[in-house]
């Protein structure tokens, strides 16, 4: 069935890179895909970059990308943030990327208190400071507005482990606010319905790639396509024997989902 595949959706953080680093497989499954005729998009939850920003860093890295390789949480977040929220006042608390990315759709996107505020949005901020964790705070306890964030994830790989992520960031939050966001990013189907859309390739032919169970693989599962799980980030084999998340593979990494693809 993996000879079948055509459309490979993968996680960044912990599937293909940690940090700068690109993890041992990434570029022969890359070349892999593009031997096949097939497509590979990066559906991270990591909302500190924008697309435009992913497309550079990975160039720089010697991956062969343009625009239509990625689909953020981010873009996910601008795209819905425009169908309901378009030309009204939207705090966003997130980093100078993120707020560029969401104004370049023409939002209206405020990052100060303010009269009219509509909606909170929250994103993986690694340019956090408390003053905005305390206007956040202020307009969720005294204003009745919508609260959304672009992921759910507790934590963010890195090469030496982890750092919060959005998710850890959001239940803080709600230690003060006593209210949870709606999240834009997977597991939330809608990433992979926005990949399917612009390429046209069935659901048959499509592979999310991730390394966390709770996101990646419940967000392919949320949306009926086959689902890979690599043990190169958050999960770990162990995981796999009482989760309600199941993936339909499992491989240590990418180099070894590559060499089970060529064979």
């Amino acid at each position: 069935m993996l000879k079948n595949k055509k459309l490979f959706l993968l996680d960044i953080d912990g599937t293909i890179a940690l940090g700068n680093e690109i993890i041992d497989g990434t570029l022969e499954f890359m070349n892999y895909v593009i031997n096949i005729g097939g497509k590979y998009i990066f559906i991270t939850n990591n909302s500190t970059k924008s697309i435009e920003d992913y497309v550079t860093k990975f160039s720089k890295l010697g991956l062969k990308v343009d625009k239509t390789n990625f689909v953020t949480s981010s873009y996910a977040t601008a795209l819905y943030l425009k169908k309901h929220y378009d030309e009204k006042k939207i705090f966003v608390v997130g980093t100078t990327s993120f707020v560029e990315e969401l104004r370049s759709f023409g939002l209206n996107v405020v990052e100060e208190l303010q009269e009219s505020i509509c909606c909170a949005v929250v994103g993986y901020d690694n340019e956090l400071n408390y003053k905005k964790i305390e206007n956040i705070c202020h307009l969720l306890i005294t204003k009745k507005i919508d609260y959304i964030a672009t992921n759910p994830d507790l934590v963010c790989p890195v090469k030496f482990g982890v750092v919060p992520d959005c998710g850890a960031l959001c239940e803080m939050l709600q230690h003060a606010v006593k209210k949870t966001p709606f999240f834009i990013g997977k597991p939330n189907k809608d990433i992979i319905d926005i990949c399917l859309k612009q390429t046209k390739l069935k659901k048959e032919q499509t592979l999310v790639i991730g390394d966390r169970l709770y996101t990646d693989i419940a967000c392919g599962i949320n949306a009926n396509v086959d689902t890979c799980l690599v043990f190169t980030g958050e999960a770990s084999e162990k995981d796999l024997i009482d989760t309600e998340f199941k993936p339909t593979y499992h491989f240590n990494g990418i180099k070894d989902l590559y060499n089970e693809l060529k064979s």
